[in-house]
């Protein structure tokens, strides 16, 4: 199994399509924002698709699963793509994973051991009717390490923060993880159910990440990205849903809500952008199986 992850605009879908020619393989997407119906531009999904045209009898999975007021966690994502995985290679094909969601991707390779914990339902009653930046302070008092290792859509999403606060409010989880023999370094409680192999791809300075997510931006605005959010919020899909929950979405829903000049919203989107790029490498530094390639 191929996996071709790393910082966002750093071309893993082109790499990932040369590779699929070569070694016969389907690409599977684990982009958390990509897996969403409706959200094409903004996501890049319409690029991807556009460059897959030009490669034929490539297939790409796991795009367009859910609409945007769904929400969609690592364990879906794990219980969806482990038969797609063996269907690949029980055609005699290779797998070829591509995304930058980086806590998908571990939790499919390592495990996840949020699932030892029980339940604390007095702690969930009295978290339930808090606002989500009540729970993400006192998740962040608790463990912020927990907090800064959610995911974005997840860091927002009051479901998820109260099972992270019940795991680090003393309720004690039977069988610690411990390390794992594949040296990833996680405190990972199995070892990896997969053969594969990692290709990371990182900007060598941030000069160039920043200007390469700055074309990025406006190339998106050209090609329809206002039109698109406002067809969503016409659909009956609002700024609180999981979906819209996205860098770019929220900043052009407070543009068209007069909150943002279009100037600043794309300002914003641009920084917010080069920030999720920053932690991307952070979390993936980590993983000692990713050999990386610089660009």
């Amino acid at each position: 199994m191929i996996i071709i992850t790393g910082q966002t605009a750093t071309g893993k879908t082109k790499l990932a399509l040369e590779l699929a020619k070569k070694l016969n393989g389907e690409l599977i997407n684990f982009d958390s924002r990509q897996i969403y119906k409706y959200l094409d531009i903004i996501t890049g999904k319409d690029k991807d698709a556009l460059t897959m045209k030009q490669w034929k009898n490539v297939t790409i999975w796991l795009y367009d699963i859910v609409t945007p007021d769904q929400y969609f966690s690592s364990f879906d994502f794990i219980q969806l793509v482990k038969p797609i995985i063996k269907d690949i290679e029980d055609r005699g094909k290779t797998p070829i994973l591509v995304g930058g969601t980086y806590l998908y991707l571990k939790h499919l390779l390592y495990g996840i051991n949020d699932n030892n914990s029980p339940p604390d339902f007095k702690l969930r009653e009295k978290l339930n009717s808090k606002p989500v930046n009540y729970l993400q302070k006192i998740l962040i008092k608790l463990n912020k390490t927990a907090f800064e290792n959610l995911n974005h859509s997840d860091q927002l999403n009051p479901r998820r923060l109260i099972r992270k606060i019940e795991i680090e409010t003393g309720v004690k989880i039977e069988n610690r993880a411990r390390p794992s023999p594949s040296g990833a370094g996680f405190g990972l409680r199995r070892q990896v159910p997969f053969q594969f192999k990692i290709i990371g791809l990182k900007y060598r300075n941030k000069s160039k990440l920043r200007q390469a997510i700055k074309e990025r931006v406006k190339e998106r605005l050209k090609n329809g990205a206002v039109d698109e959010v406002k067809k969503l919020l016409k659909l009956g899909y609002m700024s609180n849903d999981p979906g819209l929950k996205t860098i770019g979405y929220q900043q052009i829903i407070k543009y068209l809500n007069k909150e943002l000049t279009k100037k600043k919203a794309i300002e914003d989107w641009e920084n917010k952008e080069v920030q999720y790029a920053k932690r991307q490498l952070t979390f993936m530094k980590k993983d000692k199986n990713i050999k990386w390639k610089e660009i």
